[in-house]
């Protein structure tokens, strides 16, 4: 089954549309579609990997831990987190059991292309002037699969998805550093990429 993308590029439309997505087997086991959010007037489009047990819950894309570690970076930054729009690359949680605990599983090449139609309209209805991919997944899914985060993170790349396209770490990479040291270390490194993404953007203005 192919996803029942429509031809209309409203958001809310294309919202209703994806949650009854069932073009890969996750909707099986994911409690709902996580859809982008935020206004189609947004300059950035944040883009991850999936959503987590927290947004797998509460249907709404960066709200779990990582969520939270994104919003401080996106403070720190200076970029104004209701002036942007987030999303995954694939729309439902894929997870195996731990105990009673639903743990993250990386989607597969198959998973990521299903799901790629939904992504490519949520582009095509917001039009950023800025491009982020946030993890190896979003960024190799975006850019090709010979990209690589290490090394060209907090630097623009040619894209045709946005006029100004970058890539750097997941904020979910920085909760598991192995300890409070490394953790800040990350944090700083990570809220350094954004900040070249802001500059970038107010320097094109």
């Amino acid at each position: 089954m192919t996803a029942p993308v429509p031809a209309e590029r409203d958001l809310d439309t294309l919202r209703a549309a994806a949650a009854g997505c069932q073009a890969c087997d996750l909707w099986k086991t994911g409690t709902q579609t996580v859809f982008g959010e935020g206004t189609r007037k947004a300059d950035v489009v944040l883009v991850g990997e999936q959503p987590g047990d927290q947004e797998d819950k509460q249907g709404r894309p960066f709200v779990g831990p990582a969520g939270r570690v994104l919003d401080e970076a996106l403070e720190a930054a200076g970029i104004d987190r209701t002036k942007v729009y987030v999303t995954n690359t694939v729309k439902h949680f894929k997870w195996t059991a731990q105990g009673k605990r639903r743990i993250h599983k990386k989607p597969n090449a198959e998973e990521i292309g299903a799901c790629r139609p939904w992504l490519s309209a949520e582009l095509e209805s917001v039009k950023p002037r800025l491009l982020i991919c946030l993890g190896a997944t979003a960024a190799q899914a975006l850019l090709g699969r010979s990209f690589r985060v290490t090394q060209d993170r907090g630097r623009l790349v040619d894209s045709p998805l946005a006029p100004m396209v970058m890539a750097t770490v997941h904020p979910s990479s920085i909760l598991r550093a192995t300890d409070d040291e490394s953790r800040r270390v990350e944090m700083k490194r990570f809220v350094e990429d954004l900040r070249a993404a802001a500059d970038a953007l107010k320097s094109a203005a």
